[in-house]
């Protein structure tokens, strides 16, 4: 399970060298509704200087001189090295370099972070379906150059499978691609499926030979409290995922 180090943020639960990571949670910020409270997305609607004061929250959670690399996601499969610099058409980034603070944001897709189990590389990536499918976990381990058994990863807040409903097109695109049939339950009507991406996630990254797996317990839609949620409320605000090596 995560640990929570306070209101604001999840930890994963595992034992990595000179390697900070975690999410944040929708709570302790200062935005209003509907993006109440620690909304760190500038694209939402949220006013900027309410998204600069919890970009600034956020900072004082990475170690000093730590520099976050944010990108613009497009729900593909784009991969980039992050320098903490500018904001890259991209949906996964990877570093070596200790400091710079691999982040994606959501609110219903899955982030998944990366670290070596010795520490010297990390990586996060935003996997909605449409990444997910189109590979965006297995170029991210492709980018980091390292062995898929040294690899760790860590599956953030997503929407669960008790509320992911998808059209058929959607399951047969799984399914043509490897995907396992028992990601899929039957939805609200015909047609209708409800996806596991947490199930999706960890199936691709078995085959690409990770495996050491964390994650998957929480909902986004259904956990208010502590997530925003696109599918749930529309206009909303966003987590970010975020992890480095310590400078």
């Amino acid at each position: 399970m995560p640990r929570s180090t306070d209101p604001g943020c999840l930890e994963p639960a595992w034992s990595i060298p000179g390697v900070t990571a975690f999410t944040s949670t929708r709570s302790g910020g200062h935005s209003a509704p509907p993006w109440d409270s620690f909304n760190l997305g500038t694209h939402v609607g949220d006013t900027p200087e309410n998204v600069a004061a919890n970009r600034a929250l956020l900072q004082q959670r990475l170690p000093g001189g730590a520099r976050v690399q944010w990108l613009e996601q497009v729900h593909g499969n784009v991969v980039v090295r992050a320098t903490g610099e500018g904001v890259p058409k991209a949906d996964a980034c990877w570093s070596e370099a200790p400091g710079i603070a691999c982040t994606v944001m959501t609110a219903d897709c899955l982030p998944v972070l990366f670290a070596r189990r010795d520490g010297r590389a990390v990586a996060a990536a935003h996997a909605g379906w449409r990444g997910l499918l189109s590979g965006v976990l297995e170029n991210t381990i492709v980018a980091m150059a390292t062995p898929p058994e040294q690899l760790c990863a860590w599956m953030g807040p997503a929407i669960g499978p008790l509320a992911f409903e998808v059209g058929e097109e959607v399951r047969q695109a799984f399914l043509a691609r490897g995907g396992d049939a028992t990601a899929f339950t039957p939805g609200t009507a015909s047609g209708r499926h409800m996806a596991n991406l947490y199930a999706l996630a960890r199936q691709r990254l078995l085959a690409c030979g990770v495996k050491q797996i964390a994650g998957g317990e929480y909902c986004t839609y259904r956990q208010s409290e502590l997530f925003f949620s696109y599918r749930r409320n529309g206009q909303t605000g966003r987590m970010a995922s975020l992890i480095l090596i310590n400078p």
